[in-house]
C-alpha cells in the first residue's frame, strides 16, 4: 500500500495526481488484487488510458473503475477531489459546511451537500454488534429552533419528524470505559422510546447513571441505575453525565456554528458524522481518514434515496 500522508496539506498535493488517487484507493479496497465486482474473478487487465479495468471472463459489465459499489460510484468528480473531501469530512472537528467545501473544491454546492452526505453515509455504524458494559451514562437533548418563529412550510415539515412540532429529541448513551458514543433520533424523550434503546444497547446488570427525568424510572430492576438530580446538583461521585454534556455540545456547536440549519430528515446523518469523530478521536487523521474510506465500500446512497424520491425511510427507525 502507497505511504499515508499525516496532514491536510500534504493529503491535498498527494492526491491531486488522479493516478496515484485511484491506486491509493485500489490498494485499499482490493489489498489482495484487484477482482471484479460481477463475477469476483482476478483475471482482469489496466487500461490506462481509460482508467478502468476490464475483467477476461465474458458477462456484462466486463469493465469497471475503483469507484463502482462504492459511495464515489457514478459520480463524474474524479477521487482527486473525493479523496481530500472524505478527509475534511473526517478530521474537521466542527463539520464543514457544503458552501465551504464547494469553495475548497470548485464544485456547486449542491454537488458539495451531496458529496457530505455520501461521506457521512460512510461514517455510519450500520449494526451495533456488542452491548455497551461497564458505566454508561444515558441522557437526551433537543435540537432545533422554536417552532413558532418558523415559517409555515418550514413549521409543517419539522412537525412532520417530532412529537407535537416541538424540537427534534436525540438519545444518547456514552461508555466511559471505551469512551463510546452511541446516538440516535427518537419521536420523543418518554418512556416507551428512552426504554427500548437502553436496553438495546447497554448489558444488563451495568451501571447506569441518568438524570432524574421520569423516562428512566424503572430502570434499576435491570441495571444498577443511580440519578443525579440537576436542581441542586451535576455531580455526585460518580453519578454524572458530563461525559454525554460533553458530547452534546460538540454536537451543537458544530450544528448551530457550521451548518447552521438541518433538516430534521436528516439530522441522523449528522449524528453519525458527529459520533464517528468522537469515537475515534484518540486515532490520528490518517488512521482515521483509512477508516472512513474502508467503509465507502459496498455502500451507496443515490441522490434520489438521499431526498426522498424513493419509497425508503429518511428517518432512522
Amino acid at each position: 500500500m502507497l505511504p499515508l500522508p499525516t496532514n491536510l496539506k500534504d493529503a491535498i498535493v498527494y492526491f491531486s495526481d488522479q493516478d496515484v488517487a485511484i491506486d491509493f484507493f485500489r490498494d485499499i479496497r482490493w489489498p489482495s488484487g484487484v477482482k471484479c465486482p460481477t463475477c469476483g474473478s482476478k483475471d482482469v487487465y489496466y487500461l490506462k488510458t481509460q482508467r478502468r479495468w476490464k475483467c477476461k471472463n465474458v458477462h456484462p459489465k466486463q469493465q469497471f473503475t475503483v469507484k463502482v459499489g462504492t459511495i464515489f460510484e457514478d459520480s463524474p468528480i474524479g477521487l482527486d477531489k473525493w479523496l481530500p473531501a472524505v478527509w475534511l469530512v473526517t478530521n474537521c472537528k466542527n463539520g464543514i459546511s457544503s458552501y465551504e467545501l464547494a469553495r475548497d473544491l470548485k464544485v456547486a454546492q449542491r454537488t458539495a451537500w451531496f458529496m457530505l452526505h455520501r461521506v457521512r453515509h460512510a461514517m455510519r455504524v450500520l449494526s451495533f454488534e456488542v452491548p455497551m458494559t461497564g458505566e454508561v451514562e444515558a441522557d437526551e437533548t433537543f435540537i432545533g429552533g422554536k417552532v413558532s418563529n418558523m415559517h409555515k412550510s418550514r413549521k409543517r415539515k419539522v412537525q412532520q419528524f417530532s412529537q407535537k412540532g416541538k424540537k427534534t429529541t436525540v438519545l444518547g448513551l456514552l461508555e466511559r470505559e471505551k469512551g463510546e458514543v452511541r446516538a440516535l433520533v427518537a419521536p420523543s424523550h418518554s418512556k416507551r422510546h428512552v426504554a427500548p434503546n437502553i436496553y438495546s444497547n447497554v448489558a444488563l446488570g451495568s451501571p447506569l447513571y441518568t438524570d432524574r427525568c421520569l423516562s428512566y424510572e424503572d430502570m434499576g430492576k435491570d441495571f444498577a441505575h443511580q440519578m443525579v438530580d440537576h436542581v441542586s446538583a451535576y455531580v455526585d461521585g460518580r453519578v454524572h453525565t458530563n461525559g454525554l454534556e460533553n458530547f452534546w455540545s460538540l454536537l451543537k456547536r458544530a450544528l448551530k456554528g457550521t451548518y447552521v440549519s438541518v433538516d430534521p430528515c436528516h439530522l441522523f446523518r449528522y449524528l453519525d458524522e458527529q459520533c464517528f469523530r468522537f469515537n475515534k478521536r484518540r486515532l490520528s487523521d490518517a488512521e482515521r481518514f483509512v477508516i472512513v474510506l474502508a467503509q465507502t465500500i459496498h455502500r451507496r446512497l443515490t441522490y434520489d434515496e438521499l431526498t426522498g424520491r424513493l419509497d425508503t425511510p429518511l428517518v432512522q427507525a
